[in-house]
């Protein structure tokens, strides 16, 4: 297996199936600019051999990949090295473009966290395999931020109006609710996952859907907590304002509407008016539009206060308090006073 990204990123062959593991455990995969890079040339050089199928996978069990490195990219922001963060989303969206135009199935074996970027290396590629201990989520709102890696193109084409309450909020799925919405394709217990790569690889002829099937058949998965309050999230997040949404929650009463209209209230009031507009706007967009949409936007957002106050919230002191500026457009906001 090949070392890349200073031991990062494993890259090998194996009868056929191209394999690539992130192995930056103690860091929960986060993506580094050096990271995404070595996985893009890894995909690049695999174009022109005779592969069946690629896998993405993890090392470690705690994490797929938790997203971006964003503490760096803060870090960047406060140096004034702008060149720095448009190289690693630049590379990023790259990444995530060549994934979806990818010439052979890319299949993701997500066990753990899979948050922001982690969504970005798997939704993209057609085929992801869920564990028991897979947690899904685009929590980018909380931290000042937006939800990117062509969020703004897959959330909007979930069901329902699933996906703008995903990107508001930063709702946490699990592996029921990841099958449920789509963003899971298929489920297999965790002490089962290492038999994909050889099911894979014992059937290159057969449908990767197939192979995936025989091996989810075998193990029921939980009712989807998500499904049960379908109808109610359509009918709040399905408003054409945040406002709106705000309201209809506060009308529904019941603790799923409380517990999502207090994610709201936490979450940068910017990130949120920026989230709403994209995902409205991202349904009309090809997943190239989305990502030159969320480049521009990356390269003022992350000089923010909101983003750099969010990032310290979350990241940095982890005192998890962030106080936000006002949103500089848009509506009264419940709770705006107390961010002043």
């Amino acid at each position: 297996m090949t070392d890349n990204a200073a031991g990062e990123i494993l890259a090998d062959v194996h009868r056929g199936v191209g394999r690539i593991l992130l192995n930056r455990p103690e860091a929960l995969n986060a993506l580094t600019t050096d990271m995404v890079l070595a996985i893009d040339r890894v995909l690049a050089e695999w174009e022109h051999a005779r592969l069946s199928r690629v896998v993405l996978a993890s090392t470690g069990p705690k994490a797929f990949c938790a997203g971006g490195d964003i503490r760096t990219i803060r870090e960047h922001s406060l140096a004034g090295d702008a060149g720095a963060s448009e190289r690693f989303f630049a590379s990023e969206y790259r990444l995530n473009a060549r994934i979806a135009e990818y010439g052979v199935p890319v299949v993701s074996l997500i066990d753990g966290l899979c948050m922001g970027g982690g969504l970005g290396l798997s939704v993209h590629g057609g085929f992801r395999v869920v564990t028991e201990r897979a947690v899904l989520a685009m929590p980018e709102t909380a931290i000042g931020f937006f939800p990117d890696v062509g969020a703004s193109y897959f959330l909007p084409r979930l069901p329902g109006a699933i996906g703008m309450y995903l990107g508001l909020t930063g709702h946490r799925l699990d592996a029921a609710d990841a099958l449920y919405t789509g963003l899971g394709t298929h489920f297999v217990p965790s002490h089962e996952l290492e038999a994909v790569g050889d099911a894979l690889a014992d059937h290159p002829d057969e449908p990767v859907d197939v192979v995936l099937s025989r091996l989810a058949g075998r193990s029921p998965v939980a009712r989807s907590r998500l499904a049960a309050v379908r109808g109610d999230v359509d009918r709040a997040f399905g408003a054409p304002t945040l406002g709106e949404i705000e309201d209809r929650l506060g009308h529904l009463g019941t603790a799923w509407a409380s517990s999502a209209l207090a994610a709201l209230e936490s979450a940068s009031p910017h990130s949120l008016d920026v989230t709403h507009d994209l995902l409205a706007r991202g349904r009309q967009r090809t997943l190239r539009e989305c990502l030159d949409a969320e480049l521009a936007l990356t390269r003022t957002l992350i000089r923010t206060p909101d983003f750099l106050e969010g990032v310290r919230a979350a990241l940095v002191d982890k005192d998890r308090t962030p106080v936000w500026r006002p949103a500089r457009q848009g509506r009264p906001r419940r709770g705006a006073e107390s961010s002043q």
